[in-house]
């Protein structure tokens, strides 16, 4: 006897071929949409931490930009506390000048030399007054040479006036001041001496 399928096989085959087809496109959907959750999150999650890192870096920006302009502040305030020490270093070595240039003028004036007047311009004393005689310009002019606080001594001019009706010679001189040597001044020289030494 010979069976016979009357059933529809090929509608039942499509039939199942659709369904694993459209569960196959389902789950294919489903997957690539984890996917791209996925991504999204990922990339997320690293913007939002390179912007926390930019946030943290900004702000330690900010931080070293004040302590910058303090270290600036720091310099100059260093800066003018070197030159007021320079200055009041300066006024301390010459504080005694003027007292040693009054001093030398009372040792070194000959008899018949009278003083006008001394102005001192930095280092450069200017030196008028009056003498007997040109002679005594002279000898003023090389008391002068001698001293260790003064130094190249030039005379401006000598001319013949009257004073209270006496006639004398009028004359006015440049004389240098020697500087004075300061410690560091004297530990380098000293120190260069040593360097010379064989």
């Amino acid at each position: 006897m010979i069976r016979v399928n009357l059933l529809p096989h090929r509608e039942i085959k499509r039939a199942a071929r659709q369904r694993q087809f459209v569960f196959l496109a389902v789950s294919i959907s489903v997957l690539a949409l984890l996917i791209v959750f996925m991504v999204h999150g990922i990339i997320g999650g690293k913007v939002d931490h390179q912007t926390a890192r930019n946030t943290y870096l900004e702000g330690e920006i900010t931080k070293l930009d004040k302590q910058i302009d303090e270290i600036k502040k720091l310099k100059e305030q260093t800066q003018a506390m070197l030159s007021r020490k320079k200055v009041v270093e300066t006024l301390q070595g010459n504080r005694a000048q003027s007292v040693h240039l009054l001093d030398q003028m009372v040792r070194l004036l000959p008899d018949g030399v009278y003083l006008k007047a001394i102005k001192q311009t930095g280092s450069l004393v200017n030196i008028q007054g009056y003498a007997q005689s040109n002679a005594r310009v002279a000898t003023f002019i090389r008391n002068l040479e001698a001293s260790p606080w003064l130094e190249a001594p030039e005379l401006i001019e000598t001319k013949a006036s009257m004073v209270e009706k006496i006639r004398l010679n009028e004359f006015s001189l440049n004389v240098k001041m020697t500087p004075i040597i300061q410690p560091d001044d004297d530990k380098k020289k000293k120190g260069d001496a040593k360097d010379k030494k064989p």
